[in-house]
């Protein structure tokens, strides 16, 4: 039987070697982080996403051993351990196929099969299967149990038949079979409830839907899913030659009796046996087997949305910063006014305040005036304006400001408000503002987000930061995990800088938790910060260990060591030390020397303990010490006028921010309280497989306006600026204007139920409706 390290060095594509030693490093305590980026010589320079890849299987494949050592106990146990069995049990590769092998021993409640048994029919059962010879009636005239409840040949029949569908249905075998044959071959049919059409109108693209089991995308699987747990739909595997006529056998009926050889030869019991093989495929098997498959489907479809949500995630995250730029935070709302907040340089409240711009108070012209003097006052450059309800009567009102008074040189940019108002009335927040209204809190979210959104966003739980598919439906232990990992890959790529960064980013270092992150700013605070990386020793209950895995992540910009703004490892001055030493310079003089550095070889330089791969990435850091990986801050212009849907006209072109992607496209933010879809066929003129490919979130676009339906609150949105609204055909079709049977280079062909036809708006419906719900929600219901 192949190893644990064995296997996932085939599935990755590596040598074991580097996979037995990576294991020892994550059960040693090193993280993803850690490992990626300071043993690379351990690991033979595997790659975070290979170790997240790495770290996943091992869990896995770790869970499954754990059962098979249970299950062949349990089996052993029973006395019914054969040499065979123990093999095939040895030898299954996933859990599905290990439950089938279990599945005879399992302990089970009494059934039927167990009670004709104890009766004594299990030789009348063998007896019909070995010899259909045997008539029946007769056989079973001589099995008869009354005291057992088999006082007839019906039911003496009955208990023998319940016998062999037990054995027929628990062979893994078979099973095995029966699964694969179905996934290959079926069809899901899904079909509206009747009565429930009006309360389920937003999943009404699958009332009538049929498509492949196999093939179905994961968006479409969960809104499936979902509207059936919503009482909405109803759905069934089929296969071709099924028939409603339940008098017609069901195709799988034939092949359970080929793998038992039972065949109809006009014998006395072959009629018996066939009516065995019916009763085992639809009392048995049917249900069993789609249950199966719905949770291999809905297996596969949380796993993608998850990485949807993880890779939307990471985008955001990594959003360039604005820096340390004073900045104005202004948090719209009607009624209950526009709540300001004045946060300077280094991310502190320097002043806060409200302003009641918009109906009924009409403040207008006071309001412009109040901003303009706290621009004064405190040196202004960017206006972030949360996107929630009043934004862009909000962001009129900055408009205003900066025409009345051109010399402020004011940005003015719309900032995602999701998960902000979560953030306002949290425990940190209440810890860390003590003094503000949550309303006022939001407002200092807004702005910190624009100067640097990394460090605002890891305060926020990452599953309430809106950019996921179907997040409330997936398993929220493993969304959790994988949302964590990106959170963790994504803080210590950036780096934190010790001496200001929060808890909450603090405890996202590699190494580091809740408590030991405390205790860093318990430190900084009593000390004054830190001079050194070697400091975090003296932290509580920060030993070696914490520091090896930490230290590296952690900047210190004006410390006593220039190398402690760097991202080389304290573990690794001395390789810098001997390249400034060989070379006749100062430590301090070889950092930012590009020309000097470039000239190295990184073999001159290698020790027992460092190889190629870690002194090229010493000399790269040296380039540029401390560089932040993201890129540059770009912002996009919403157009003037344009601010609610009925202000959009198919063929408008308008700059927009990606908000979230998906499998199906891409939702763009162009400012009028509603993100438009486009479509991964509109995404570009090239095939686009994944919608990645082409943007991430955070990305500023050009689109334009291909269909607006109010009602529905939809916009259907071209990438492909040469699109013409309305135009036949499959090129120009967005995810609100798909015509039935026109399909786009993108979209493979779908069956519905009544034959041959594509399914007019797949990716539309239920899930496009659900996911602008969502994202709208998200963005929070002002006061």
């Amino acid at each position: 039987m192949i190893s644990i390290p064995g296997r996932i060095a085939e599935e990755l594509g590596v040598r074991e070697q580097q996979v037995n030693a990576t294991i020892t490093l994550l059960d040693e305590g090193a993280t993803v982080p850690f490992i990626a980026r300071y043993r690379k010589e351990v690991t033979g320079a595997l790659d975070d996403s290979q170790l997240r890849t790495l770290e996943e299987r091992l869990r896995y494949l770790r869970e499954l051993e754990e059962r098979r050592d249970a299950i062949l106990r349990s089996i052993d146990e029973q006395g019914k351990l054969t040499d065979e069995l123990k093999s095939a049990v040895e030898q299954a590769d996933t859990k599905n196929r290990l439950e089938d092998l279990y599945l005879p021993y399992k302990p089970k409640r009494r059934t039927k099969a167990q009670i004709a048994r104890e009766a004594g029919l299990e030789p009348l059962a063998d007896s019909l299967y070995d010899d259909p010879n045997q008539d029946p009636d007769a056989a079973a005239a001589g099995y008869l149990n009354p005291e057992a409840g088999f006082s007839d040949t019906k039911a003496t029949l009955e208990g023998a038949r319940n016998i062999l569908m037990e054995r027929f249905a628990e062979d893994a075998e078979l099973l095995g079979r029966l699964r694969e044959y179905l996934w290959n071959e079926g069809q899901l049919k899904v079909t509206v409830i009747e009565g429930k059409e009006s309360e389920g109108a937003k999943f009404r693209d699958y009332f009538d839907h049929q498509e492949s089991l196999r093939k179905i995308p994961s968006h479409r699987a969960l809104a499936i899913l979902r509207g059936r747990n919503e009482g909405v739909l109803t759905y069934a595997i089929t296969v071709e030659g099924e028939s409603d006529d339940r008098r017609v056998p069901h195709p799988a009926e034939g092949k359970i009796a080929a793998h038992w050889h039972i065949r109809d030869n006009g014998r006395p019991a072959d009629r018996w046996l066939a009516e065995v093989v019916r009763w085992t495929w639809r009392v048995k098997l049917s249900t069993q087997l789609e249950t199966d498959l719905m949770a291999q489907i809905r297996e596969a479809a949380e796993a993608e949305a998850i990485q949807v949500f993880a890779n939307n995630l990471k985008d955001l995250l990594l959003l360039a910063p604005a820096g340390p730029r004073p900045t104005l935070g202004l948090d719209p709302g009607l009624r209950t006014g526009v709540k300001v907040a004045i946060i300077d340089g280094t991310g502190q409240v320097a002043g806060y305040g409200a302003i009641y711009p918009h109906a009924p108070r009409n403040q207008w012209d006071p309001s412009i005036e109040q901003l303009a003097k706290w621009c004064r006052e405190h040196r202004i450059e960017l206006v972030a304006i949360g996107n929630g309800t009043a934004s862009r009567e909000t962001e009129k009102l900055v408009a205003d400001l900066s025409k009345r008074y051109p010399e402020l040189k004011l940005n003015r940019i719309v900032v995602s408000e999701s998960g902000a108002s979560i953030y306002s009335a949290s425990e940190f927040a209440s810890r860390e503002l003590p003094d503000l209204d949550v309303t006022i809190r939001g407002a200092v979210s807004i702005a910190r987000r624009l100067q640097d959104p990394l460090a605002e966003l890891v305060k926020i739980e990452p599953k309430s930061i809106g950019v996921g598919q179907y997040q409330h439906d997936v398993s929220q232990v493993q969304l959790a995990r994988s949302l964590d990992a990106v959170v963790e890959d994504c803080v210590n790529g950036v780096g934190v800088d010790l001496n200001t960064a929060s808890a909450p980013l603090l405890s996202r270092v590699s190494g580091l938790n809740p408590g030991t992150a405390e205790n860093i700013i318990d430190f900084r605070n009593r000390n004054g910060g830190f001079l050194t990386r070697r400091q975090l020793l003296d932290v509580p209950r920060l030993g070696p260990k914490t520091f090896e895995q930490a230290a590296g992540f952690l900047r210190i910009s004006r410390g006593d060591n220039p190398l402690d703004r760097s991202a080389v490892h304290p573990e690794a001055y001395g390789v810098v030390e001997a390249i400034a030493r060989k070379n006749g310079r100062k430590v301090s003089d070889v950092i930012g020397d590009v020309s000097f550095l470039r000239s190295l070889k990184p073999e001159d330089y290698v020790t027992e303990r460092f190889g190629v791969p870690t002194i090229r990435d010493i000399i790269a850091e040296l380039e540029k010490p401390g560089r932040d990986p993201r890129p540059e801050f770009r912002f996009a212009s919403f157009q003037e006028g344009v601010e609610t849907l009925s202000d959009l006209k198919p063929g408008m072109t308008l700059e927009g921010t990606v908000t979230n992607v998906t499998n199906f496209g891409a939702f763009v933010d162009i400012g009028v309280h509603q993100d438009g879809l486009v479509h991964i066929s509109a995404l570009s003129r090239d095939f686009v497989k994944d919608p990645r490919e082409v943007v991430k979130a955070g990305d500023i676009v050009k689109v334009k306006v291909m269909e607006v339906d109010i009602p529905r609150k939809r916009i259907g949105l071209s990438m492909r600026l040469d699109d013409t609204p309305g135009e036949s055909g499959g090129q120009e079709r967005t995810a609100t204007t798909r015509k039935a049977g026109a399909r786009g280079r993108n979209e493979p062909p779908s069956r519905n139920s009544k034959g041959g036809k594509s399914q007019q708006n797949p990716p539309q419906g239920a899930m496009a409706g659900a996911l602008a719900q969502a994202l709208a929600s998200a963005r929070k219901d002002k006061r």
